[in-house]
């Protein structure tokens, strides 16, 4: 008899906002197969990123753990080895898992030679992850693709990237309109999938459990034809910010220094160089136009795989995952990137489509097509993984399994509000800045969100906190902090948070005990209770 496949396909694009899909009422993103792909699961509303930028949230993303608890807190900062994390718990159950694209894994230096290779990049791969194509900042397996197909040889990791000179139409449509020199089939976002496809293709007759990473929408914003000109920038949706730059920089210091320190380079290929929250209006809405693109563009692809896996008959045996590292802030606030405290950094799209609940196999086809408005987190993935290959949960994760969800279920004691941390010791080549103008030292320059439906309290290490009320602000405009009215609300949810913290310590060896000589394990339910009902 066939043995029961179970295939698992784990899905991220990279800064992808969550209220970017046509399927949640975005008024201009076309979305149609991941849309589809949520009629056919279970999407989660509010689901949020547990920091940014892209190595740490992606840290708390394949070991579930809290940035606070494994510490990686920028793109670079080592991820300890003595955490466990979803490849090396998969291999476990038998899976060989591969990537396609990249973690932004930076390895512990401790028991490697300085001049080990591993140390030269900090877009590394999780320890236990196989290689399917790793797609790295320097680009060089897509580039090498290009070359072989004819394109220039003086490509390489940033003129690959450029715009096409007096592209026509390109004037007044903003910087990012121009399209690269190569067509939507002959880019990286096709060229990973090509990859995957080709890999699949020869794994119909096992168990498998592929990784892929895309690296699109995240910047540069530059989008092949027919993507650069789908979205009419006079029809995007304007950003969300105060009447002028300095009425919203006086919310915080922070706020301010990240206005002034974050540059346009970091997303267009222009050259110019001034803070990004300078931006002409023009800029801003095609900006916004080219992301959506960009959106589309990965959207047709993984209808791609969809498609395959459909024709080759293994879509009713794969668990398909979609989601993203964290937001961006595409002008609201007149902020770009993924810094701060706003929710646009980190809300990001959850979409699950567990194959075992179907219309066909259960009497649960409610399931099928729910969007979960409850409160999610990125270190709930990987126990979803594994509760789904019914093995075992680390002890030391932070999160919990979302496959109740999944079965038409709500877990017991489930959380009311999430968390996020933001290490801001260093933003790009910044860090001196920063701490001559806060007088900081590194370790002081830290925050950390709780969020509920009604309140964001923002606690930060050396600096002012602040307090939104999100009934009467859903916008994040008025810092409350200081307000009279207010202080009651300030005091609970410090001690929230508080209580959040102490919960959450690391737990991989409290529960073991020698008790006459023998280890006994207690292991018992991490909530009992609400914390701070």
């Amino acid at each position: 008899m066939r043995k029961k496949h179970k295939n698992i396909l784990f899905i991220t694009a990279d800064q992808w906002r969550g209220d970017c899909l046509g399927c949640i009422g975005h008024p201009v993103v076309q979305t149609p197969n991941l849309d589809q792909l949520v009629r056919q699961g279970v999407l989660f509303r509010k689901h949020f990123a547990q920091t940014v930028p892209c190595g740490p949230s992606r840290a708390s993303l394949y070991t579930g753990l809290y940035a606070m608890n494994h510490r990686s807190v920028n793109n670079g900062t080592p991820l300890n080895n003595r955490f466990t994390n979803i490849a090396r718990e998969v291999r476990k159950c038998g899976y060989d898992p591969t990537l396609f694209g990249y973690t932004d894994t930076s390895a512990d230096p401790r028991k490697l030679h300085q001049q080990d290779p591993l140390l030269s990049t900090y877009e590394g791969m999780i320890p236990g992850m196989s290689s399917g194509v790793t797609l790295t900042d320097n680009q060089l397996p897509w580039i090498a693709d290009l070359i072989t197909k004819g394109y220039d040889h003086s490509l390489n990791q940033y003129t690959v990237f450029d715009p096409i000179l007096n592209y026509p139409g390109a004037k007044g449509r903003g910087a990012t309109f121009a399209p690269p020199v190569y067509p939507d089939k002959d880019s990286n976002v096709a060229f990973l999938t090509d990859e995957l496809l080709k890999w699949l293709s020869v794994r119909e007759d096992e168990n498998w459990f592929a990784h892929l990473s895309y690296l699109s929408p995240h910047p540069p914003w530059i989008a092949p034809e027919k993507y650069n000109n789908m979205y009419d920038p006079s029809e995007v949706p304007k950003p969300i910010r105060r009447e002028s730059l300095e009425e919203e920089g006086r919310q915080h210091p922070l706020l301010k220094m990240l206005h002034e320190l974050i540059p346009r380079s970091l997303f267009f290929n222009d050259k110019l160089i001034e803070p990004a929250a300078l931006m002409s209006d023009l800029d801003v809405l095609q900006a916004r136009a080219t992301y959506y693109g960009l959106m589309s563009q990965v959207d047709h692809h993984l209808g791609r795989v969809v498609n395959y896996l459909k024709k080759s008959g293994q879509y009713e045996s794969t668990l398909i995952i979609f989601t993203s590292d964290h937001g961006e802030q595409l002008g609201d606030h007149y902020s770009f990137g993924k810094y701060g405290y706003f929710d646009q950094s980190y809300s990001i799209p959850l979409i699950i489509r567990n194959p075992e609940i179907t219309k066909q196999t259960s009497d649960k086809s409610a399931v099928i097509g729910t969007q979960v408005e409850l409160f999610t987190e990125t270190i709930d993935v990987m126990p979803t993984i594994l509760d789904w290959l019914e093995t075992e949960i680390p002890e030391e994760c932070d999160g919990r399994s979302l496959l109740p969800f999944l079965q038409g279920n709500i877990p017991d004691n489930w959380r009311t509000e999430v968390h996020w941390e933001y290490d801001f010791r260093k933003i790009g080549s910044f860090q001196p800045i920063i701490e001559q103008q806060f007088g900081l030292s590194p370790d002081q320059c830290s925050l950390t969100v709780l969020r509920d439906e009604h309140y964001k309290f923002v606690h930060m290490t050396a600096l002012k906190p602040l307090l939104f009320d999100l009934q009467k602000d859903p916008e994040e405009f008025i810092n409350r902090a200081d307000d009279p009215g207010y202080q009651d609300i300030m005091l609970k949810y410090a001690q929230k948070m508080l209580s959040w913290q102490m919960l959450h310590r690391d737990r991989t060896l409290v529960n073991m005990n020698m008790e006459s000589g023998k280890l006994v394990n207690w292991k018992g339910p991490r909530i009992l209770n609400k914390v701070g009902e």
